[in-house]
């Protein structure tokens, strides 16, 4: 039954004379209007397309595995894991996530620091101080 439904869907994506006899008033609700079954219907004529675009890859610096192989200077690319008030946190591939304080953010004043960076985004940083004592990491995005 399931390979008979697969079969009758890809007919229906294959077919653009099934899709136009679809009637897409019956199944807007309070979720989902007509624009968006619009825009799938479209969507359905380009079948093994991804709209997304390319996704690119992020690496992590290839030098850097533990704490003990940063020193201060060095220019590491990141991500955003954490934002608070005070700063962002930075995974920069090792166990400790490096703290950009809100005053390293930017080369101009940051009161709120989502209002510049966002989560899961990506940024260079440098290290400024690491304590190995702690497990912590300083970090800049001022002239990186």
């Amino acid at each position: 039954m399931a390979k008979d439904l697969n079969s009758s869907v890809q007919d229906l994506i294959a077919d653009a004379a099934l899709r136009k006899r679809i009637d897409l008033k019956k199944y807007v609700t309070d979720t989902v209007g007509l624009p968006t079954l619009n825009d799938i219907l479209k969507e359905l004529a380009k079948p093994g397309l991804d709209p997304r675009g390319e996704a690119k890859a992020f690496s992590f610096a290839e030098n850097v595995k533990t704490i003990d192989d940063l020193y201060p200077g060095m220019v590491l690319p990141g991500i955003i894991n954490n934002i608070t008030n005070f700063g962002v946190f930075v995974d920069i591939g090792v166990k400790e996530s490096g703290l950009v304080h809100v005053s390293q953010i930017a080369n101009k004043f940051v009161k709120n620091p989502a209002d510049v960076v966002s989560l899961h985004q990506e940024v260079l940083v440098k290290v400024l101080e690491i304590d190995h004592a702690r497990g912590r990491v300083q970090l800049t995005m001022k002239n990186v």
